[in-house]
């Protein structure tokens, strides 16, 4: 971290630096957490290598020994007494770090800073809730004021360019700030500390797979999110030389797989030389990489974007499709969203390879329970993708949608937990509380069926894509969903309660009453999950003896043609679609008197 020096504190001394990354509560009370969690932190990846230089650049002097602690408490429950007992026992130096904390993660986060304070240790609260709230709001919500009225010290930001090794400083010489906002001050990424976690505690999640951020912002305006407002819409990228040095010191650990965490990787300004270094280890080296990233739904217009991904291992890509309504997507500002284009650009993907995960919002004004789920009929039919990922339209504290209902008083639910992407948070003008829960999981139920599975995995074995792998997500998104009853990105395998971790304004069960319980339900959940994969194996395996497998074709994968835009639901049996076709019409009868020679061939 530039600009880093020594503390001004003297003598030696012991200081824990603990970095915790939170979970949050499931409706039943319990903190949701696993055995193994599926997807490793990146927050907490990119906090621990800022420690780890602040430790090695030794700004609290040459006699002061710093400790590094991670946690991520989706994998793993947090020893509050135990730290406690530690921090104590060495001289009552440390800090706990809140780290990453979302929303929806807000209050687990305050409970657990609750006890911290209780011992009278340091606590530092930082991640897009304190960053989006900050940022957007006039004033601080009552939720915020309580962590600084409870002595915890909040941080707005990101923490390159020396910010991490300001608080430790300031920790250590007792001196914390109540608020430390670097909002208005985006560091460049050039050079700065690359994410990095053992493989210790890699384990814990797949085991192999790890996550970095190539950069940060997003160029587009969407309501719904809280990341332009956060980490700007402006690129910021870490260089291809250090991106090729975190994946060489990975990989030296074991770790091949990865999550590129950038919100939108296609608008990196650096994704080509980076993606030439990945080649270079894949086709020179012969590193054996695959990678997971997000884009957006334009990417396809890139020149040799697609291609590029797919000599790079890509296999795996998160497009925020949202809706296939224009009406929809129009009153979110997803504008860059054109769903002519959808087709074209999903099979795109899926030539090189790629398992094509899609973000879904429902709740938007004029939805109703029928028009969900006969838009999600569509998608299933005429769209090839593989993994749906449903969201409700949710004003997140960080959010121009979030600031504009605040501004107008509107009623938003007070409790931070449940702004979680799958629990309602304001009011609908057409569909009650009730309906609108219940479709949001009956939406689940539509698209994961035993029929629309295999239909999938047909698709996919016309393109040559693993069988196996895309069984695997697909009984990962159905478990999750359907039988854990929580959103994928917060899944894993094999839930872990604790009888004494329930939220505090929820009773305490018995021990009588919990264990069995507790027993009961996992269980019945292994029964449920042992029969879903026996009857999806007996599919798998008739795929996998069909000689004619890649035969197959149906209305997802067969290439888009002029065509289908008189044919197909996707223009003409949603609010939107044909006004959409008749712009694309203009645009290109538009174009082709401009360019003669174009149409011509």
């Amino acid at each position: 971290m530039a600009g880093v020096g020594a503390a001004g504190a003297t003598g030696g001394g012991i200081f824990h630096f603990v970095m915790i990354k939170p979970t949050h509560y499931h409706s039943d009370g319990y903190p949701i957490m696993w055995y193994r969690s599926a997807i490793p932190s990146n927050t907490l990846a990119v906090i621990n290598a800022l420690a780890l230089e602040a430790r090695d650049q030794k700004i609290l002097g040459p006699d002061v020994d710093i400790r590094l602690h991670t946690f991520d408490e989706t994998n793993q429950r947090i020893p509050v007494r135990k730290l406690v007992r530690m921090i104590e026992r060495d001289g009552g130096k440390g800090l706990i770090a809140l780290l990453g904390v979302q929303s929806n993660q807000f209050p687990r986060s305050m409970d657990l800073a609750r006890r911290f304070r209780a011992a009278a240790i340091d606590v530092a609260i930082g991640g897009f809730h304190v960053s989006g709230c900050l940022a957007m709001l006039k004033d601080i919500p009552p939720d915020i004021q309580e962590a600084i009225d409870l002595g915890c010290s909040l941080f707005a930001g990101e923490a390159e360019d020396g910010r991490l090794g300001r608080v430790i400083r300031d920790a250590w010489d007792g001196r914390l700030e109540s608020v430390y906002n670097y909002m208005n001050d985006l560091p460049g990424l050039d050079g700065a500390p690359v994410p990095y976690l053992p493989a210790e505690h890699l384990k814990r999640t797949a085991g192999t797979h790890s996550s970095f951020d190539c950069g940060r912002g997003c160029p587009y305006q969407c309501s719904f999110c809280t990341i332009i407002n956060v980490q700007g819409r402006k690129s910021r990228s870490r260089t291809p030389e250090d991106i090729e040095r975190l994946i060489r010191e990975n990989y030296a650990q074991g770790v091949d797989r990865f999550i590129l965490t950038d919100d939108n990787f296609a608008r990196n300004k650096d994704w080509e030389p980076i993606l030439d270094r990945i080649i270079h280890l894949r086709e020179v080296e012969k590193y054996d990489l695959k990678f997971f990233i997000q884009v957006d739904t334009l990417c396809h217009r890139i020149p040799g974007f697609i291609e590029k991904c797919g000599r790079a291992g890509i296999r795996r890509v998160y497009i925020g499709l949202e809706n296939i309504n224009p009406d929809n997507l129009a009153v979110v500002k997803k504008r860059q969203n054109r769903i002519v284009e959808y087709r074209t650009m999903l099979q795109e993907w899926k030539k090189i390879g790629a398992l094509i995960y899609v973000g879904y919002i429902i709740g938007f004004p004029n939805d109703t329970p029928e028009r969900i789920l006969h838009d999600i009929e569509i998608v299933k039919r005429e769209l090839p993708v593989d993994l749906m990922e449903i969201m409700m339209l949710t004003p997140l504290p960080g959010s121009e949608d979030h600031k504009v209902l605040h501004e107008k008083g509107v009623w938003m639910h007070p409790d931070m937990n449940r702004y979680d992407l799958y629990h309602w948070t304001v009011e609908h003008p057409l569909m009650s509380r009730a309906d609108y829960e219940a479709v949001y999981w009956e939406a689940w139920k539509a698209f994961h069926t035993q029929e629309q599975m295999e239909t999938i995995m047909r698709r996919n074995a016309a393109y040559g894509i693993s069988l196996g792998k895309t069984l695997l997500l697909l009984m990962w998104f159905y478990t999750s969903a359907l039988i854990e009853d929580v959103h994928p990105v917060e899944s894993g395998y094999l839930r872990l309660k604790y009888r004494t971790e329930r939220r505090p304004d929820m009773p305490r069960e018995s021990m009588l009453a919990f264990y069995p319980k507790y027993a009961w339900e996992t269980l019945s959940k292994h029964v449920r999950l042992v029969a879903m994969i026996a009857r999806m194996g007996l599919i798998y395996r008739r795929l996998k003896r069909d000689p004619n497998r890649r035969a197959y074709s149906d209305m997802a994968i067969t290439p888009a043609t002029d065509a289908e835009l008189d044919e197909l639901g996707l223009f003409h049996e949603t609010r939107g679609g044909e006004a959409a076709v008749a712009k694309k019409r203009k645009a290109d009868k538009a174009r082709d008197a401009t360019h003669p020679a174009v149409a011509a061939e």
